[in-house]
């Protein structure tokens, strides 16, 4: 049972990244890497998570980096939250989002920790690269 919950929550997020709208492709038209965080929230506090995530999209908003791409919920598996960022910033975007951040006052290090986990029920995130094809992906290989 928990291989084929873990199964379903893979190919949700599989399917959410085939209908994200396309990040800018890099310079060299390579896929980017996406960090994917599944949540499931204390009962009762959707509302106060999901505004707390607002005010990080505002921080990476201020810093011209763009906002999570967020995917709610409606029926099957256990999980309320999909986001859905890049998984690296250039260190001036860090210090950018950093810096918005802390101009809105919210909390950076052990202290978002602690924040984001009164939250959090359960949560995992997995790396992923794309977007691309099979054929593309395979092609690496005789690189």
């Amino acid at each position: 049972m928990r291989t084929t919950a873990a199964f379903l929550l893979l190919l949700t997020a599989s399917l959410a990244i085939a209908q994200a709208p396309q990040q800018a492709p890099a310079k060299d038209d390579e896929p980017t890497e996406s960090q994917i965080e599944i949540y499931r929230i204390v009962p009762g506090q959707q509302e106060a998570f999901l505004r707390d995530i607002a005010k990080w999209d505002e921080a990476n908003r201020m810093a011209g980096v763009p906002p999570r791409q967020l995917y709610v919920h409606q029926d099957g598996a256990s999980w309320d939250f999909l986001l859905i960022q890049p998984s690296h910033l250039t260190p001036e975007q860090s210090k950018a989002v950093h810096d918005a951040a802390t101009k809105l006052g919210l909390p950076h290090g052990h202290a978002f920790f602690l924040e984001i986990r009164k939250y959090v029920l359960e949560h995992t995130d997995t790396s992923t690269e794309g977007p691309t094809t099979a054929a593309d992906w395979l092609s690496k290989l005789k690189k």
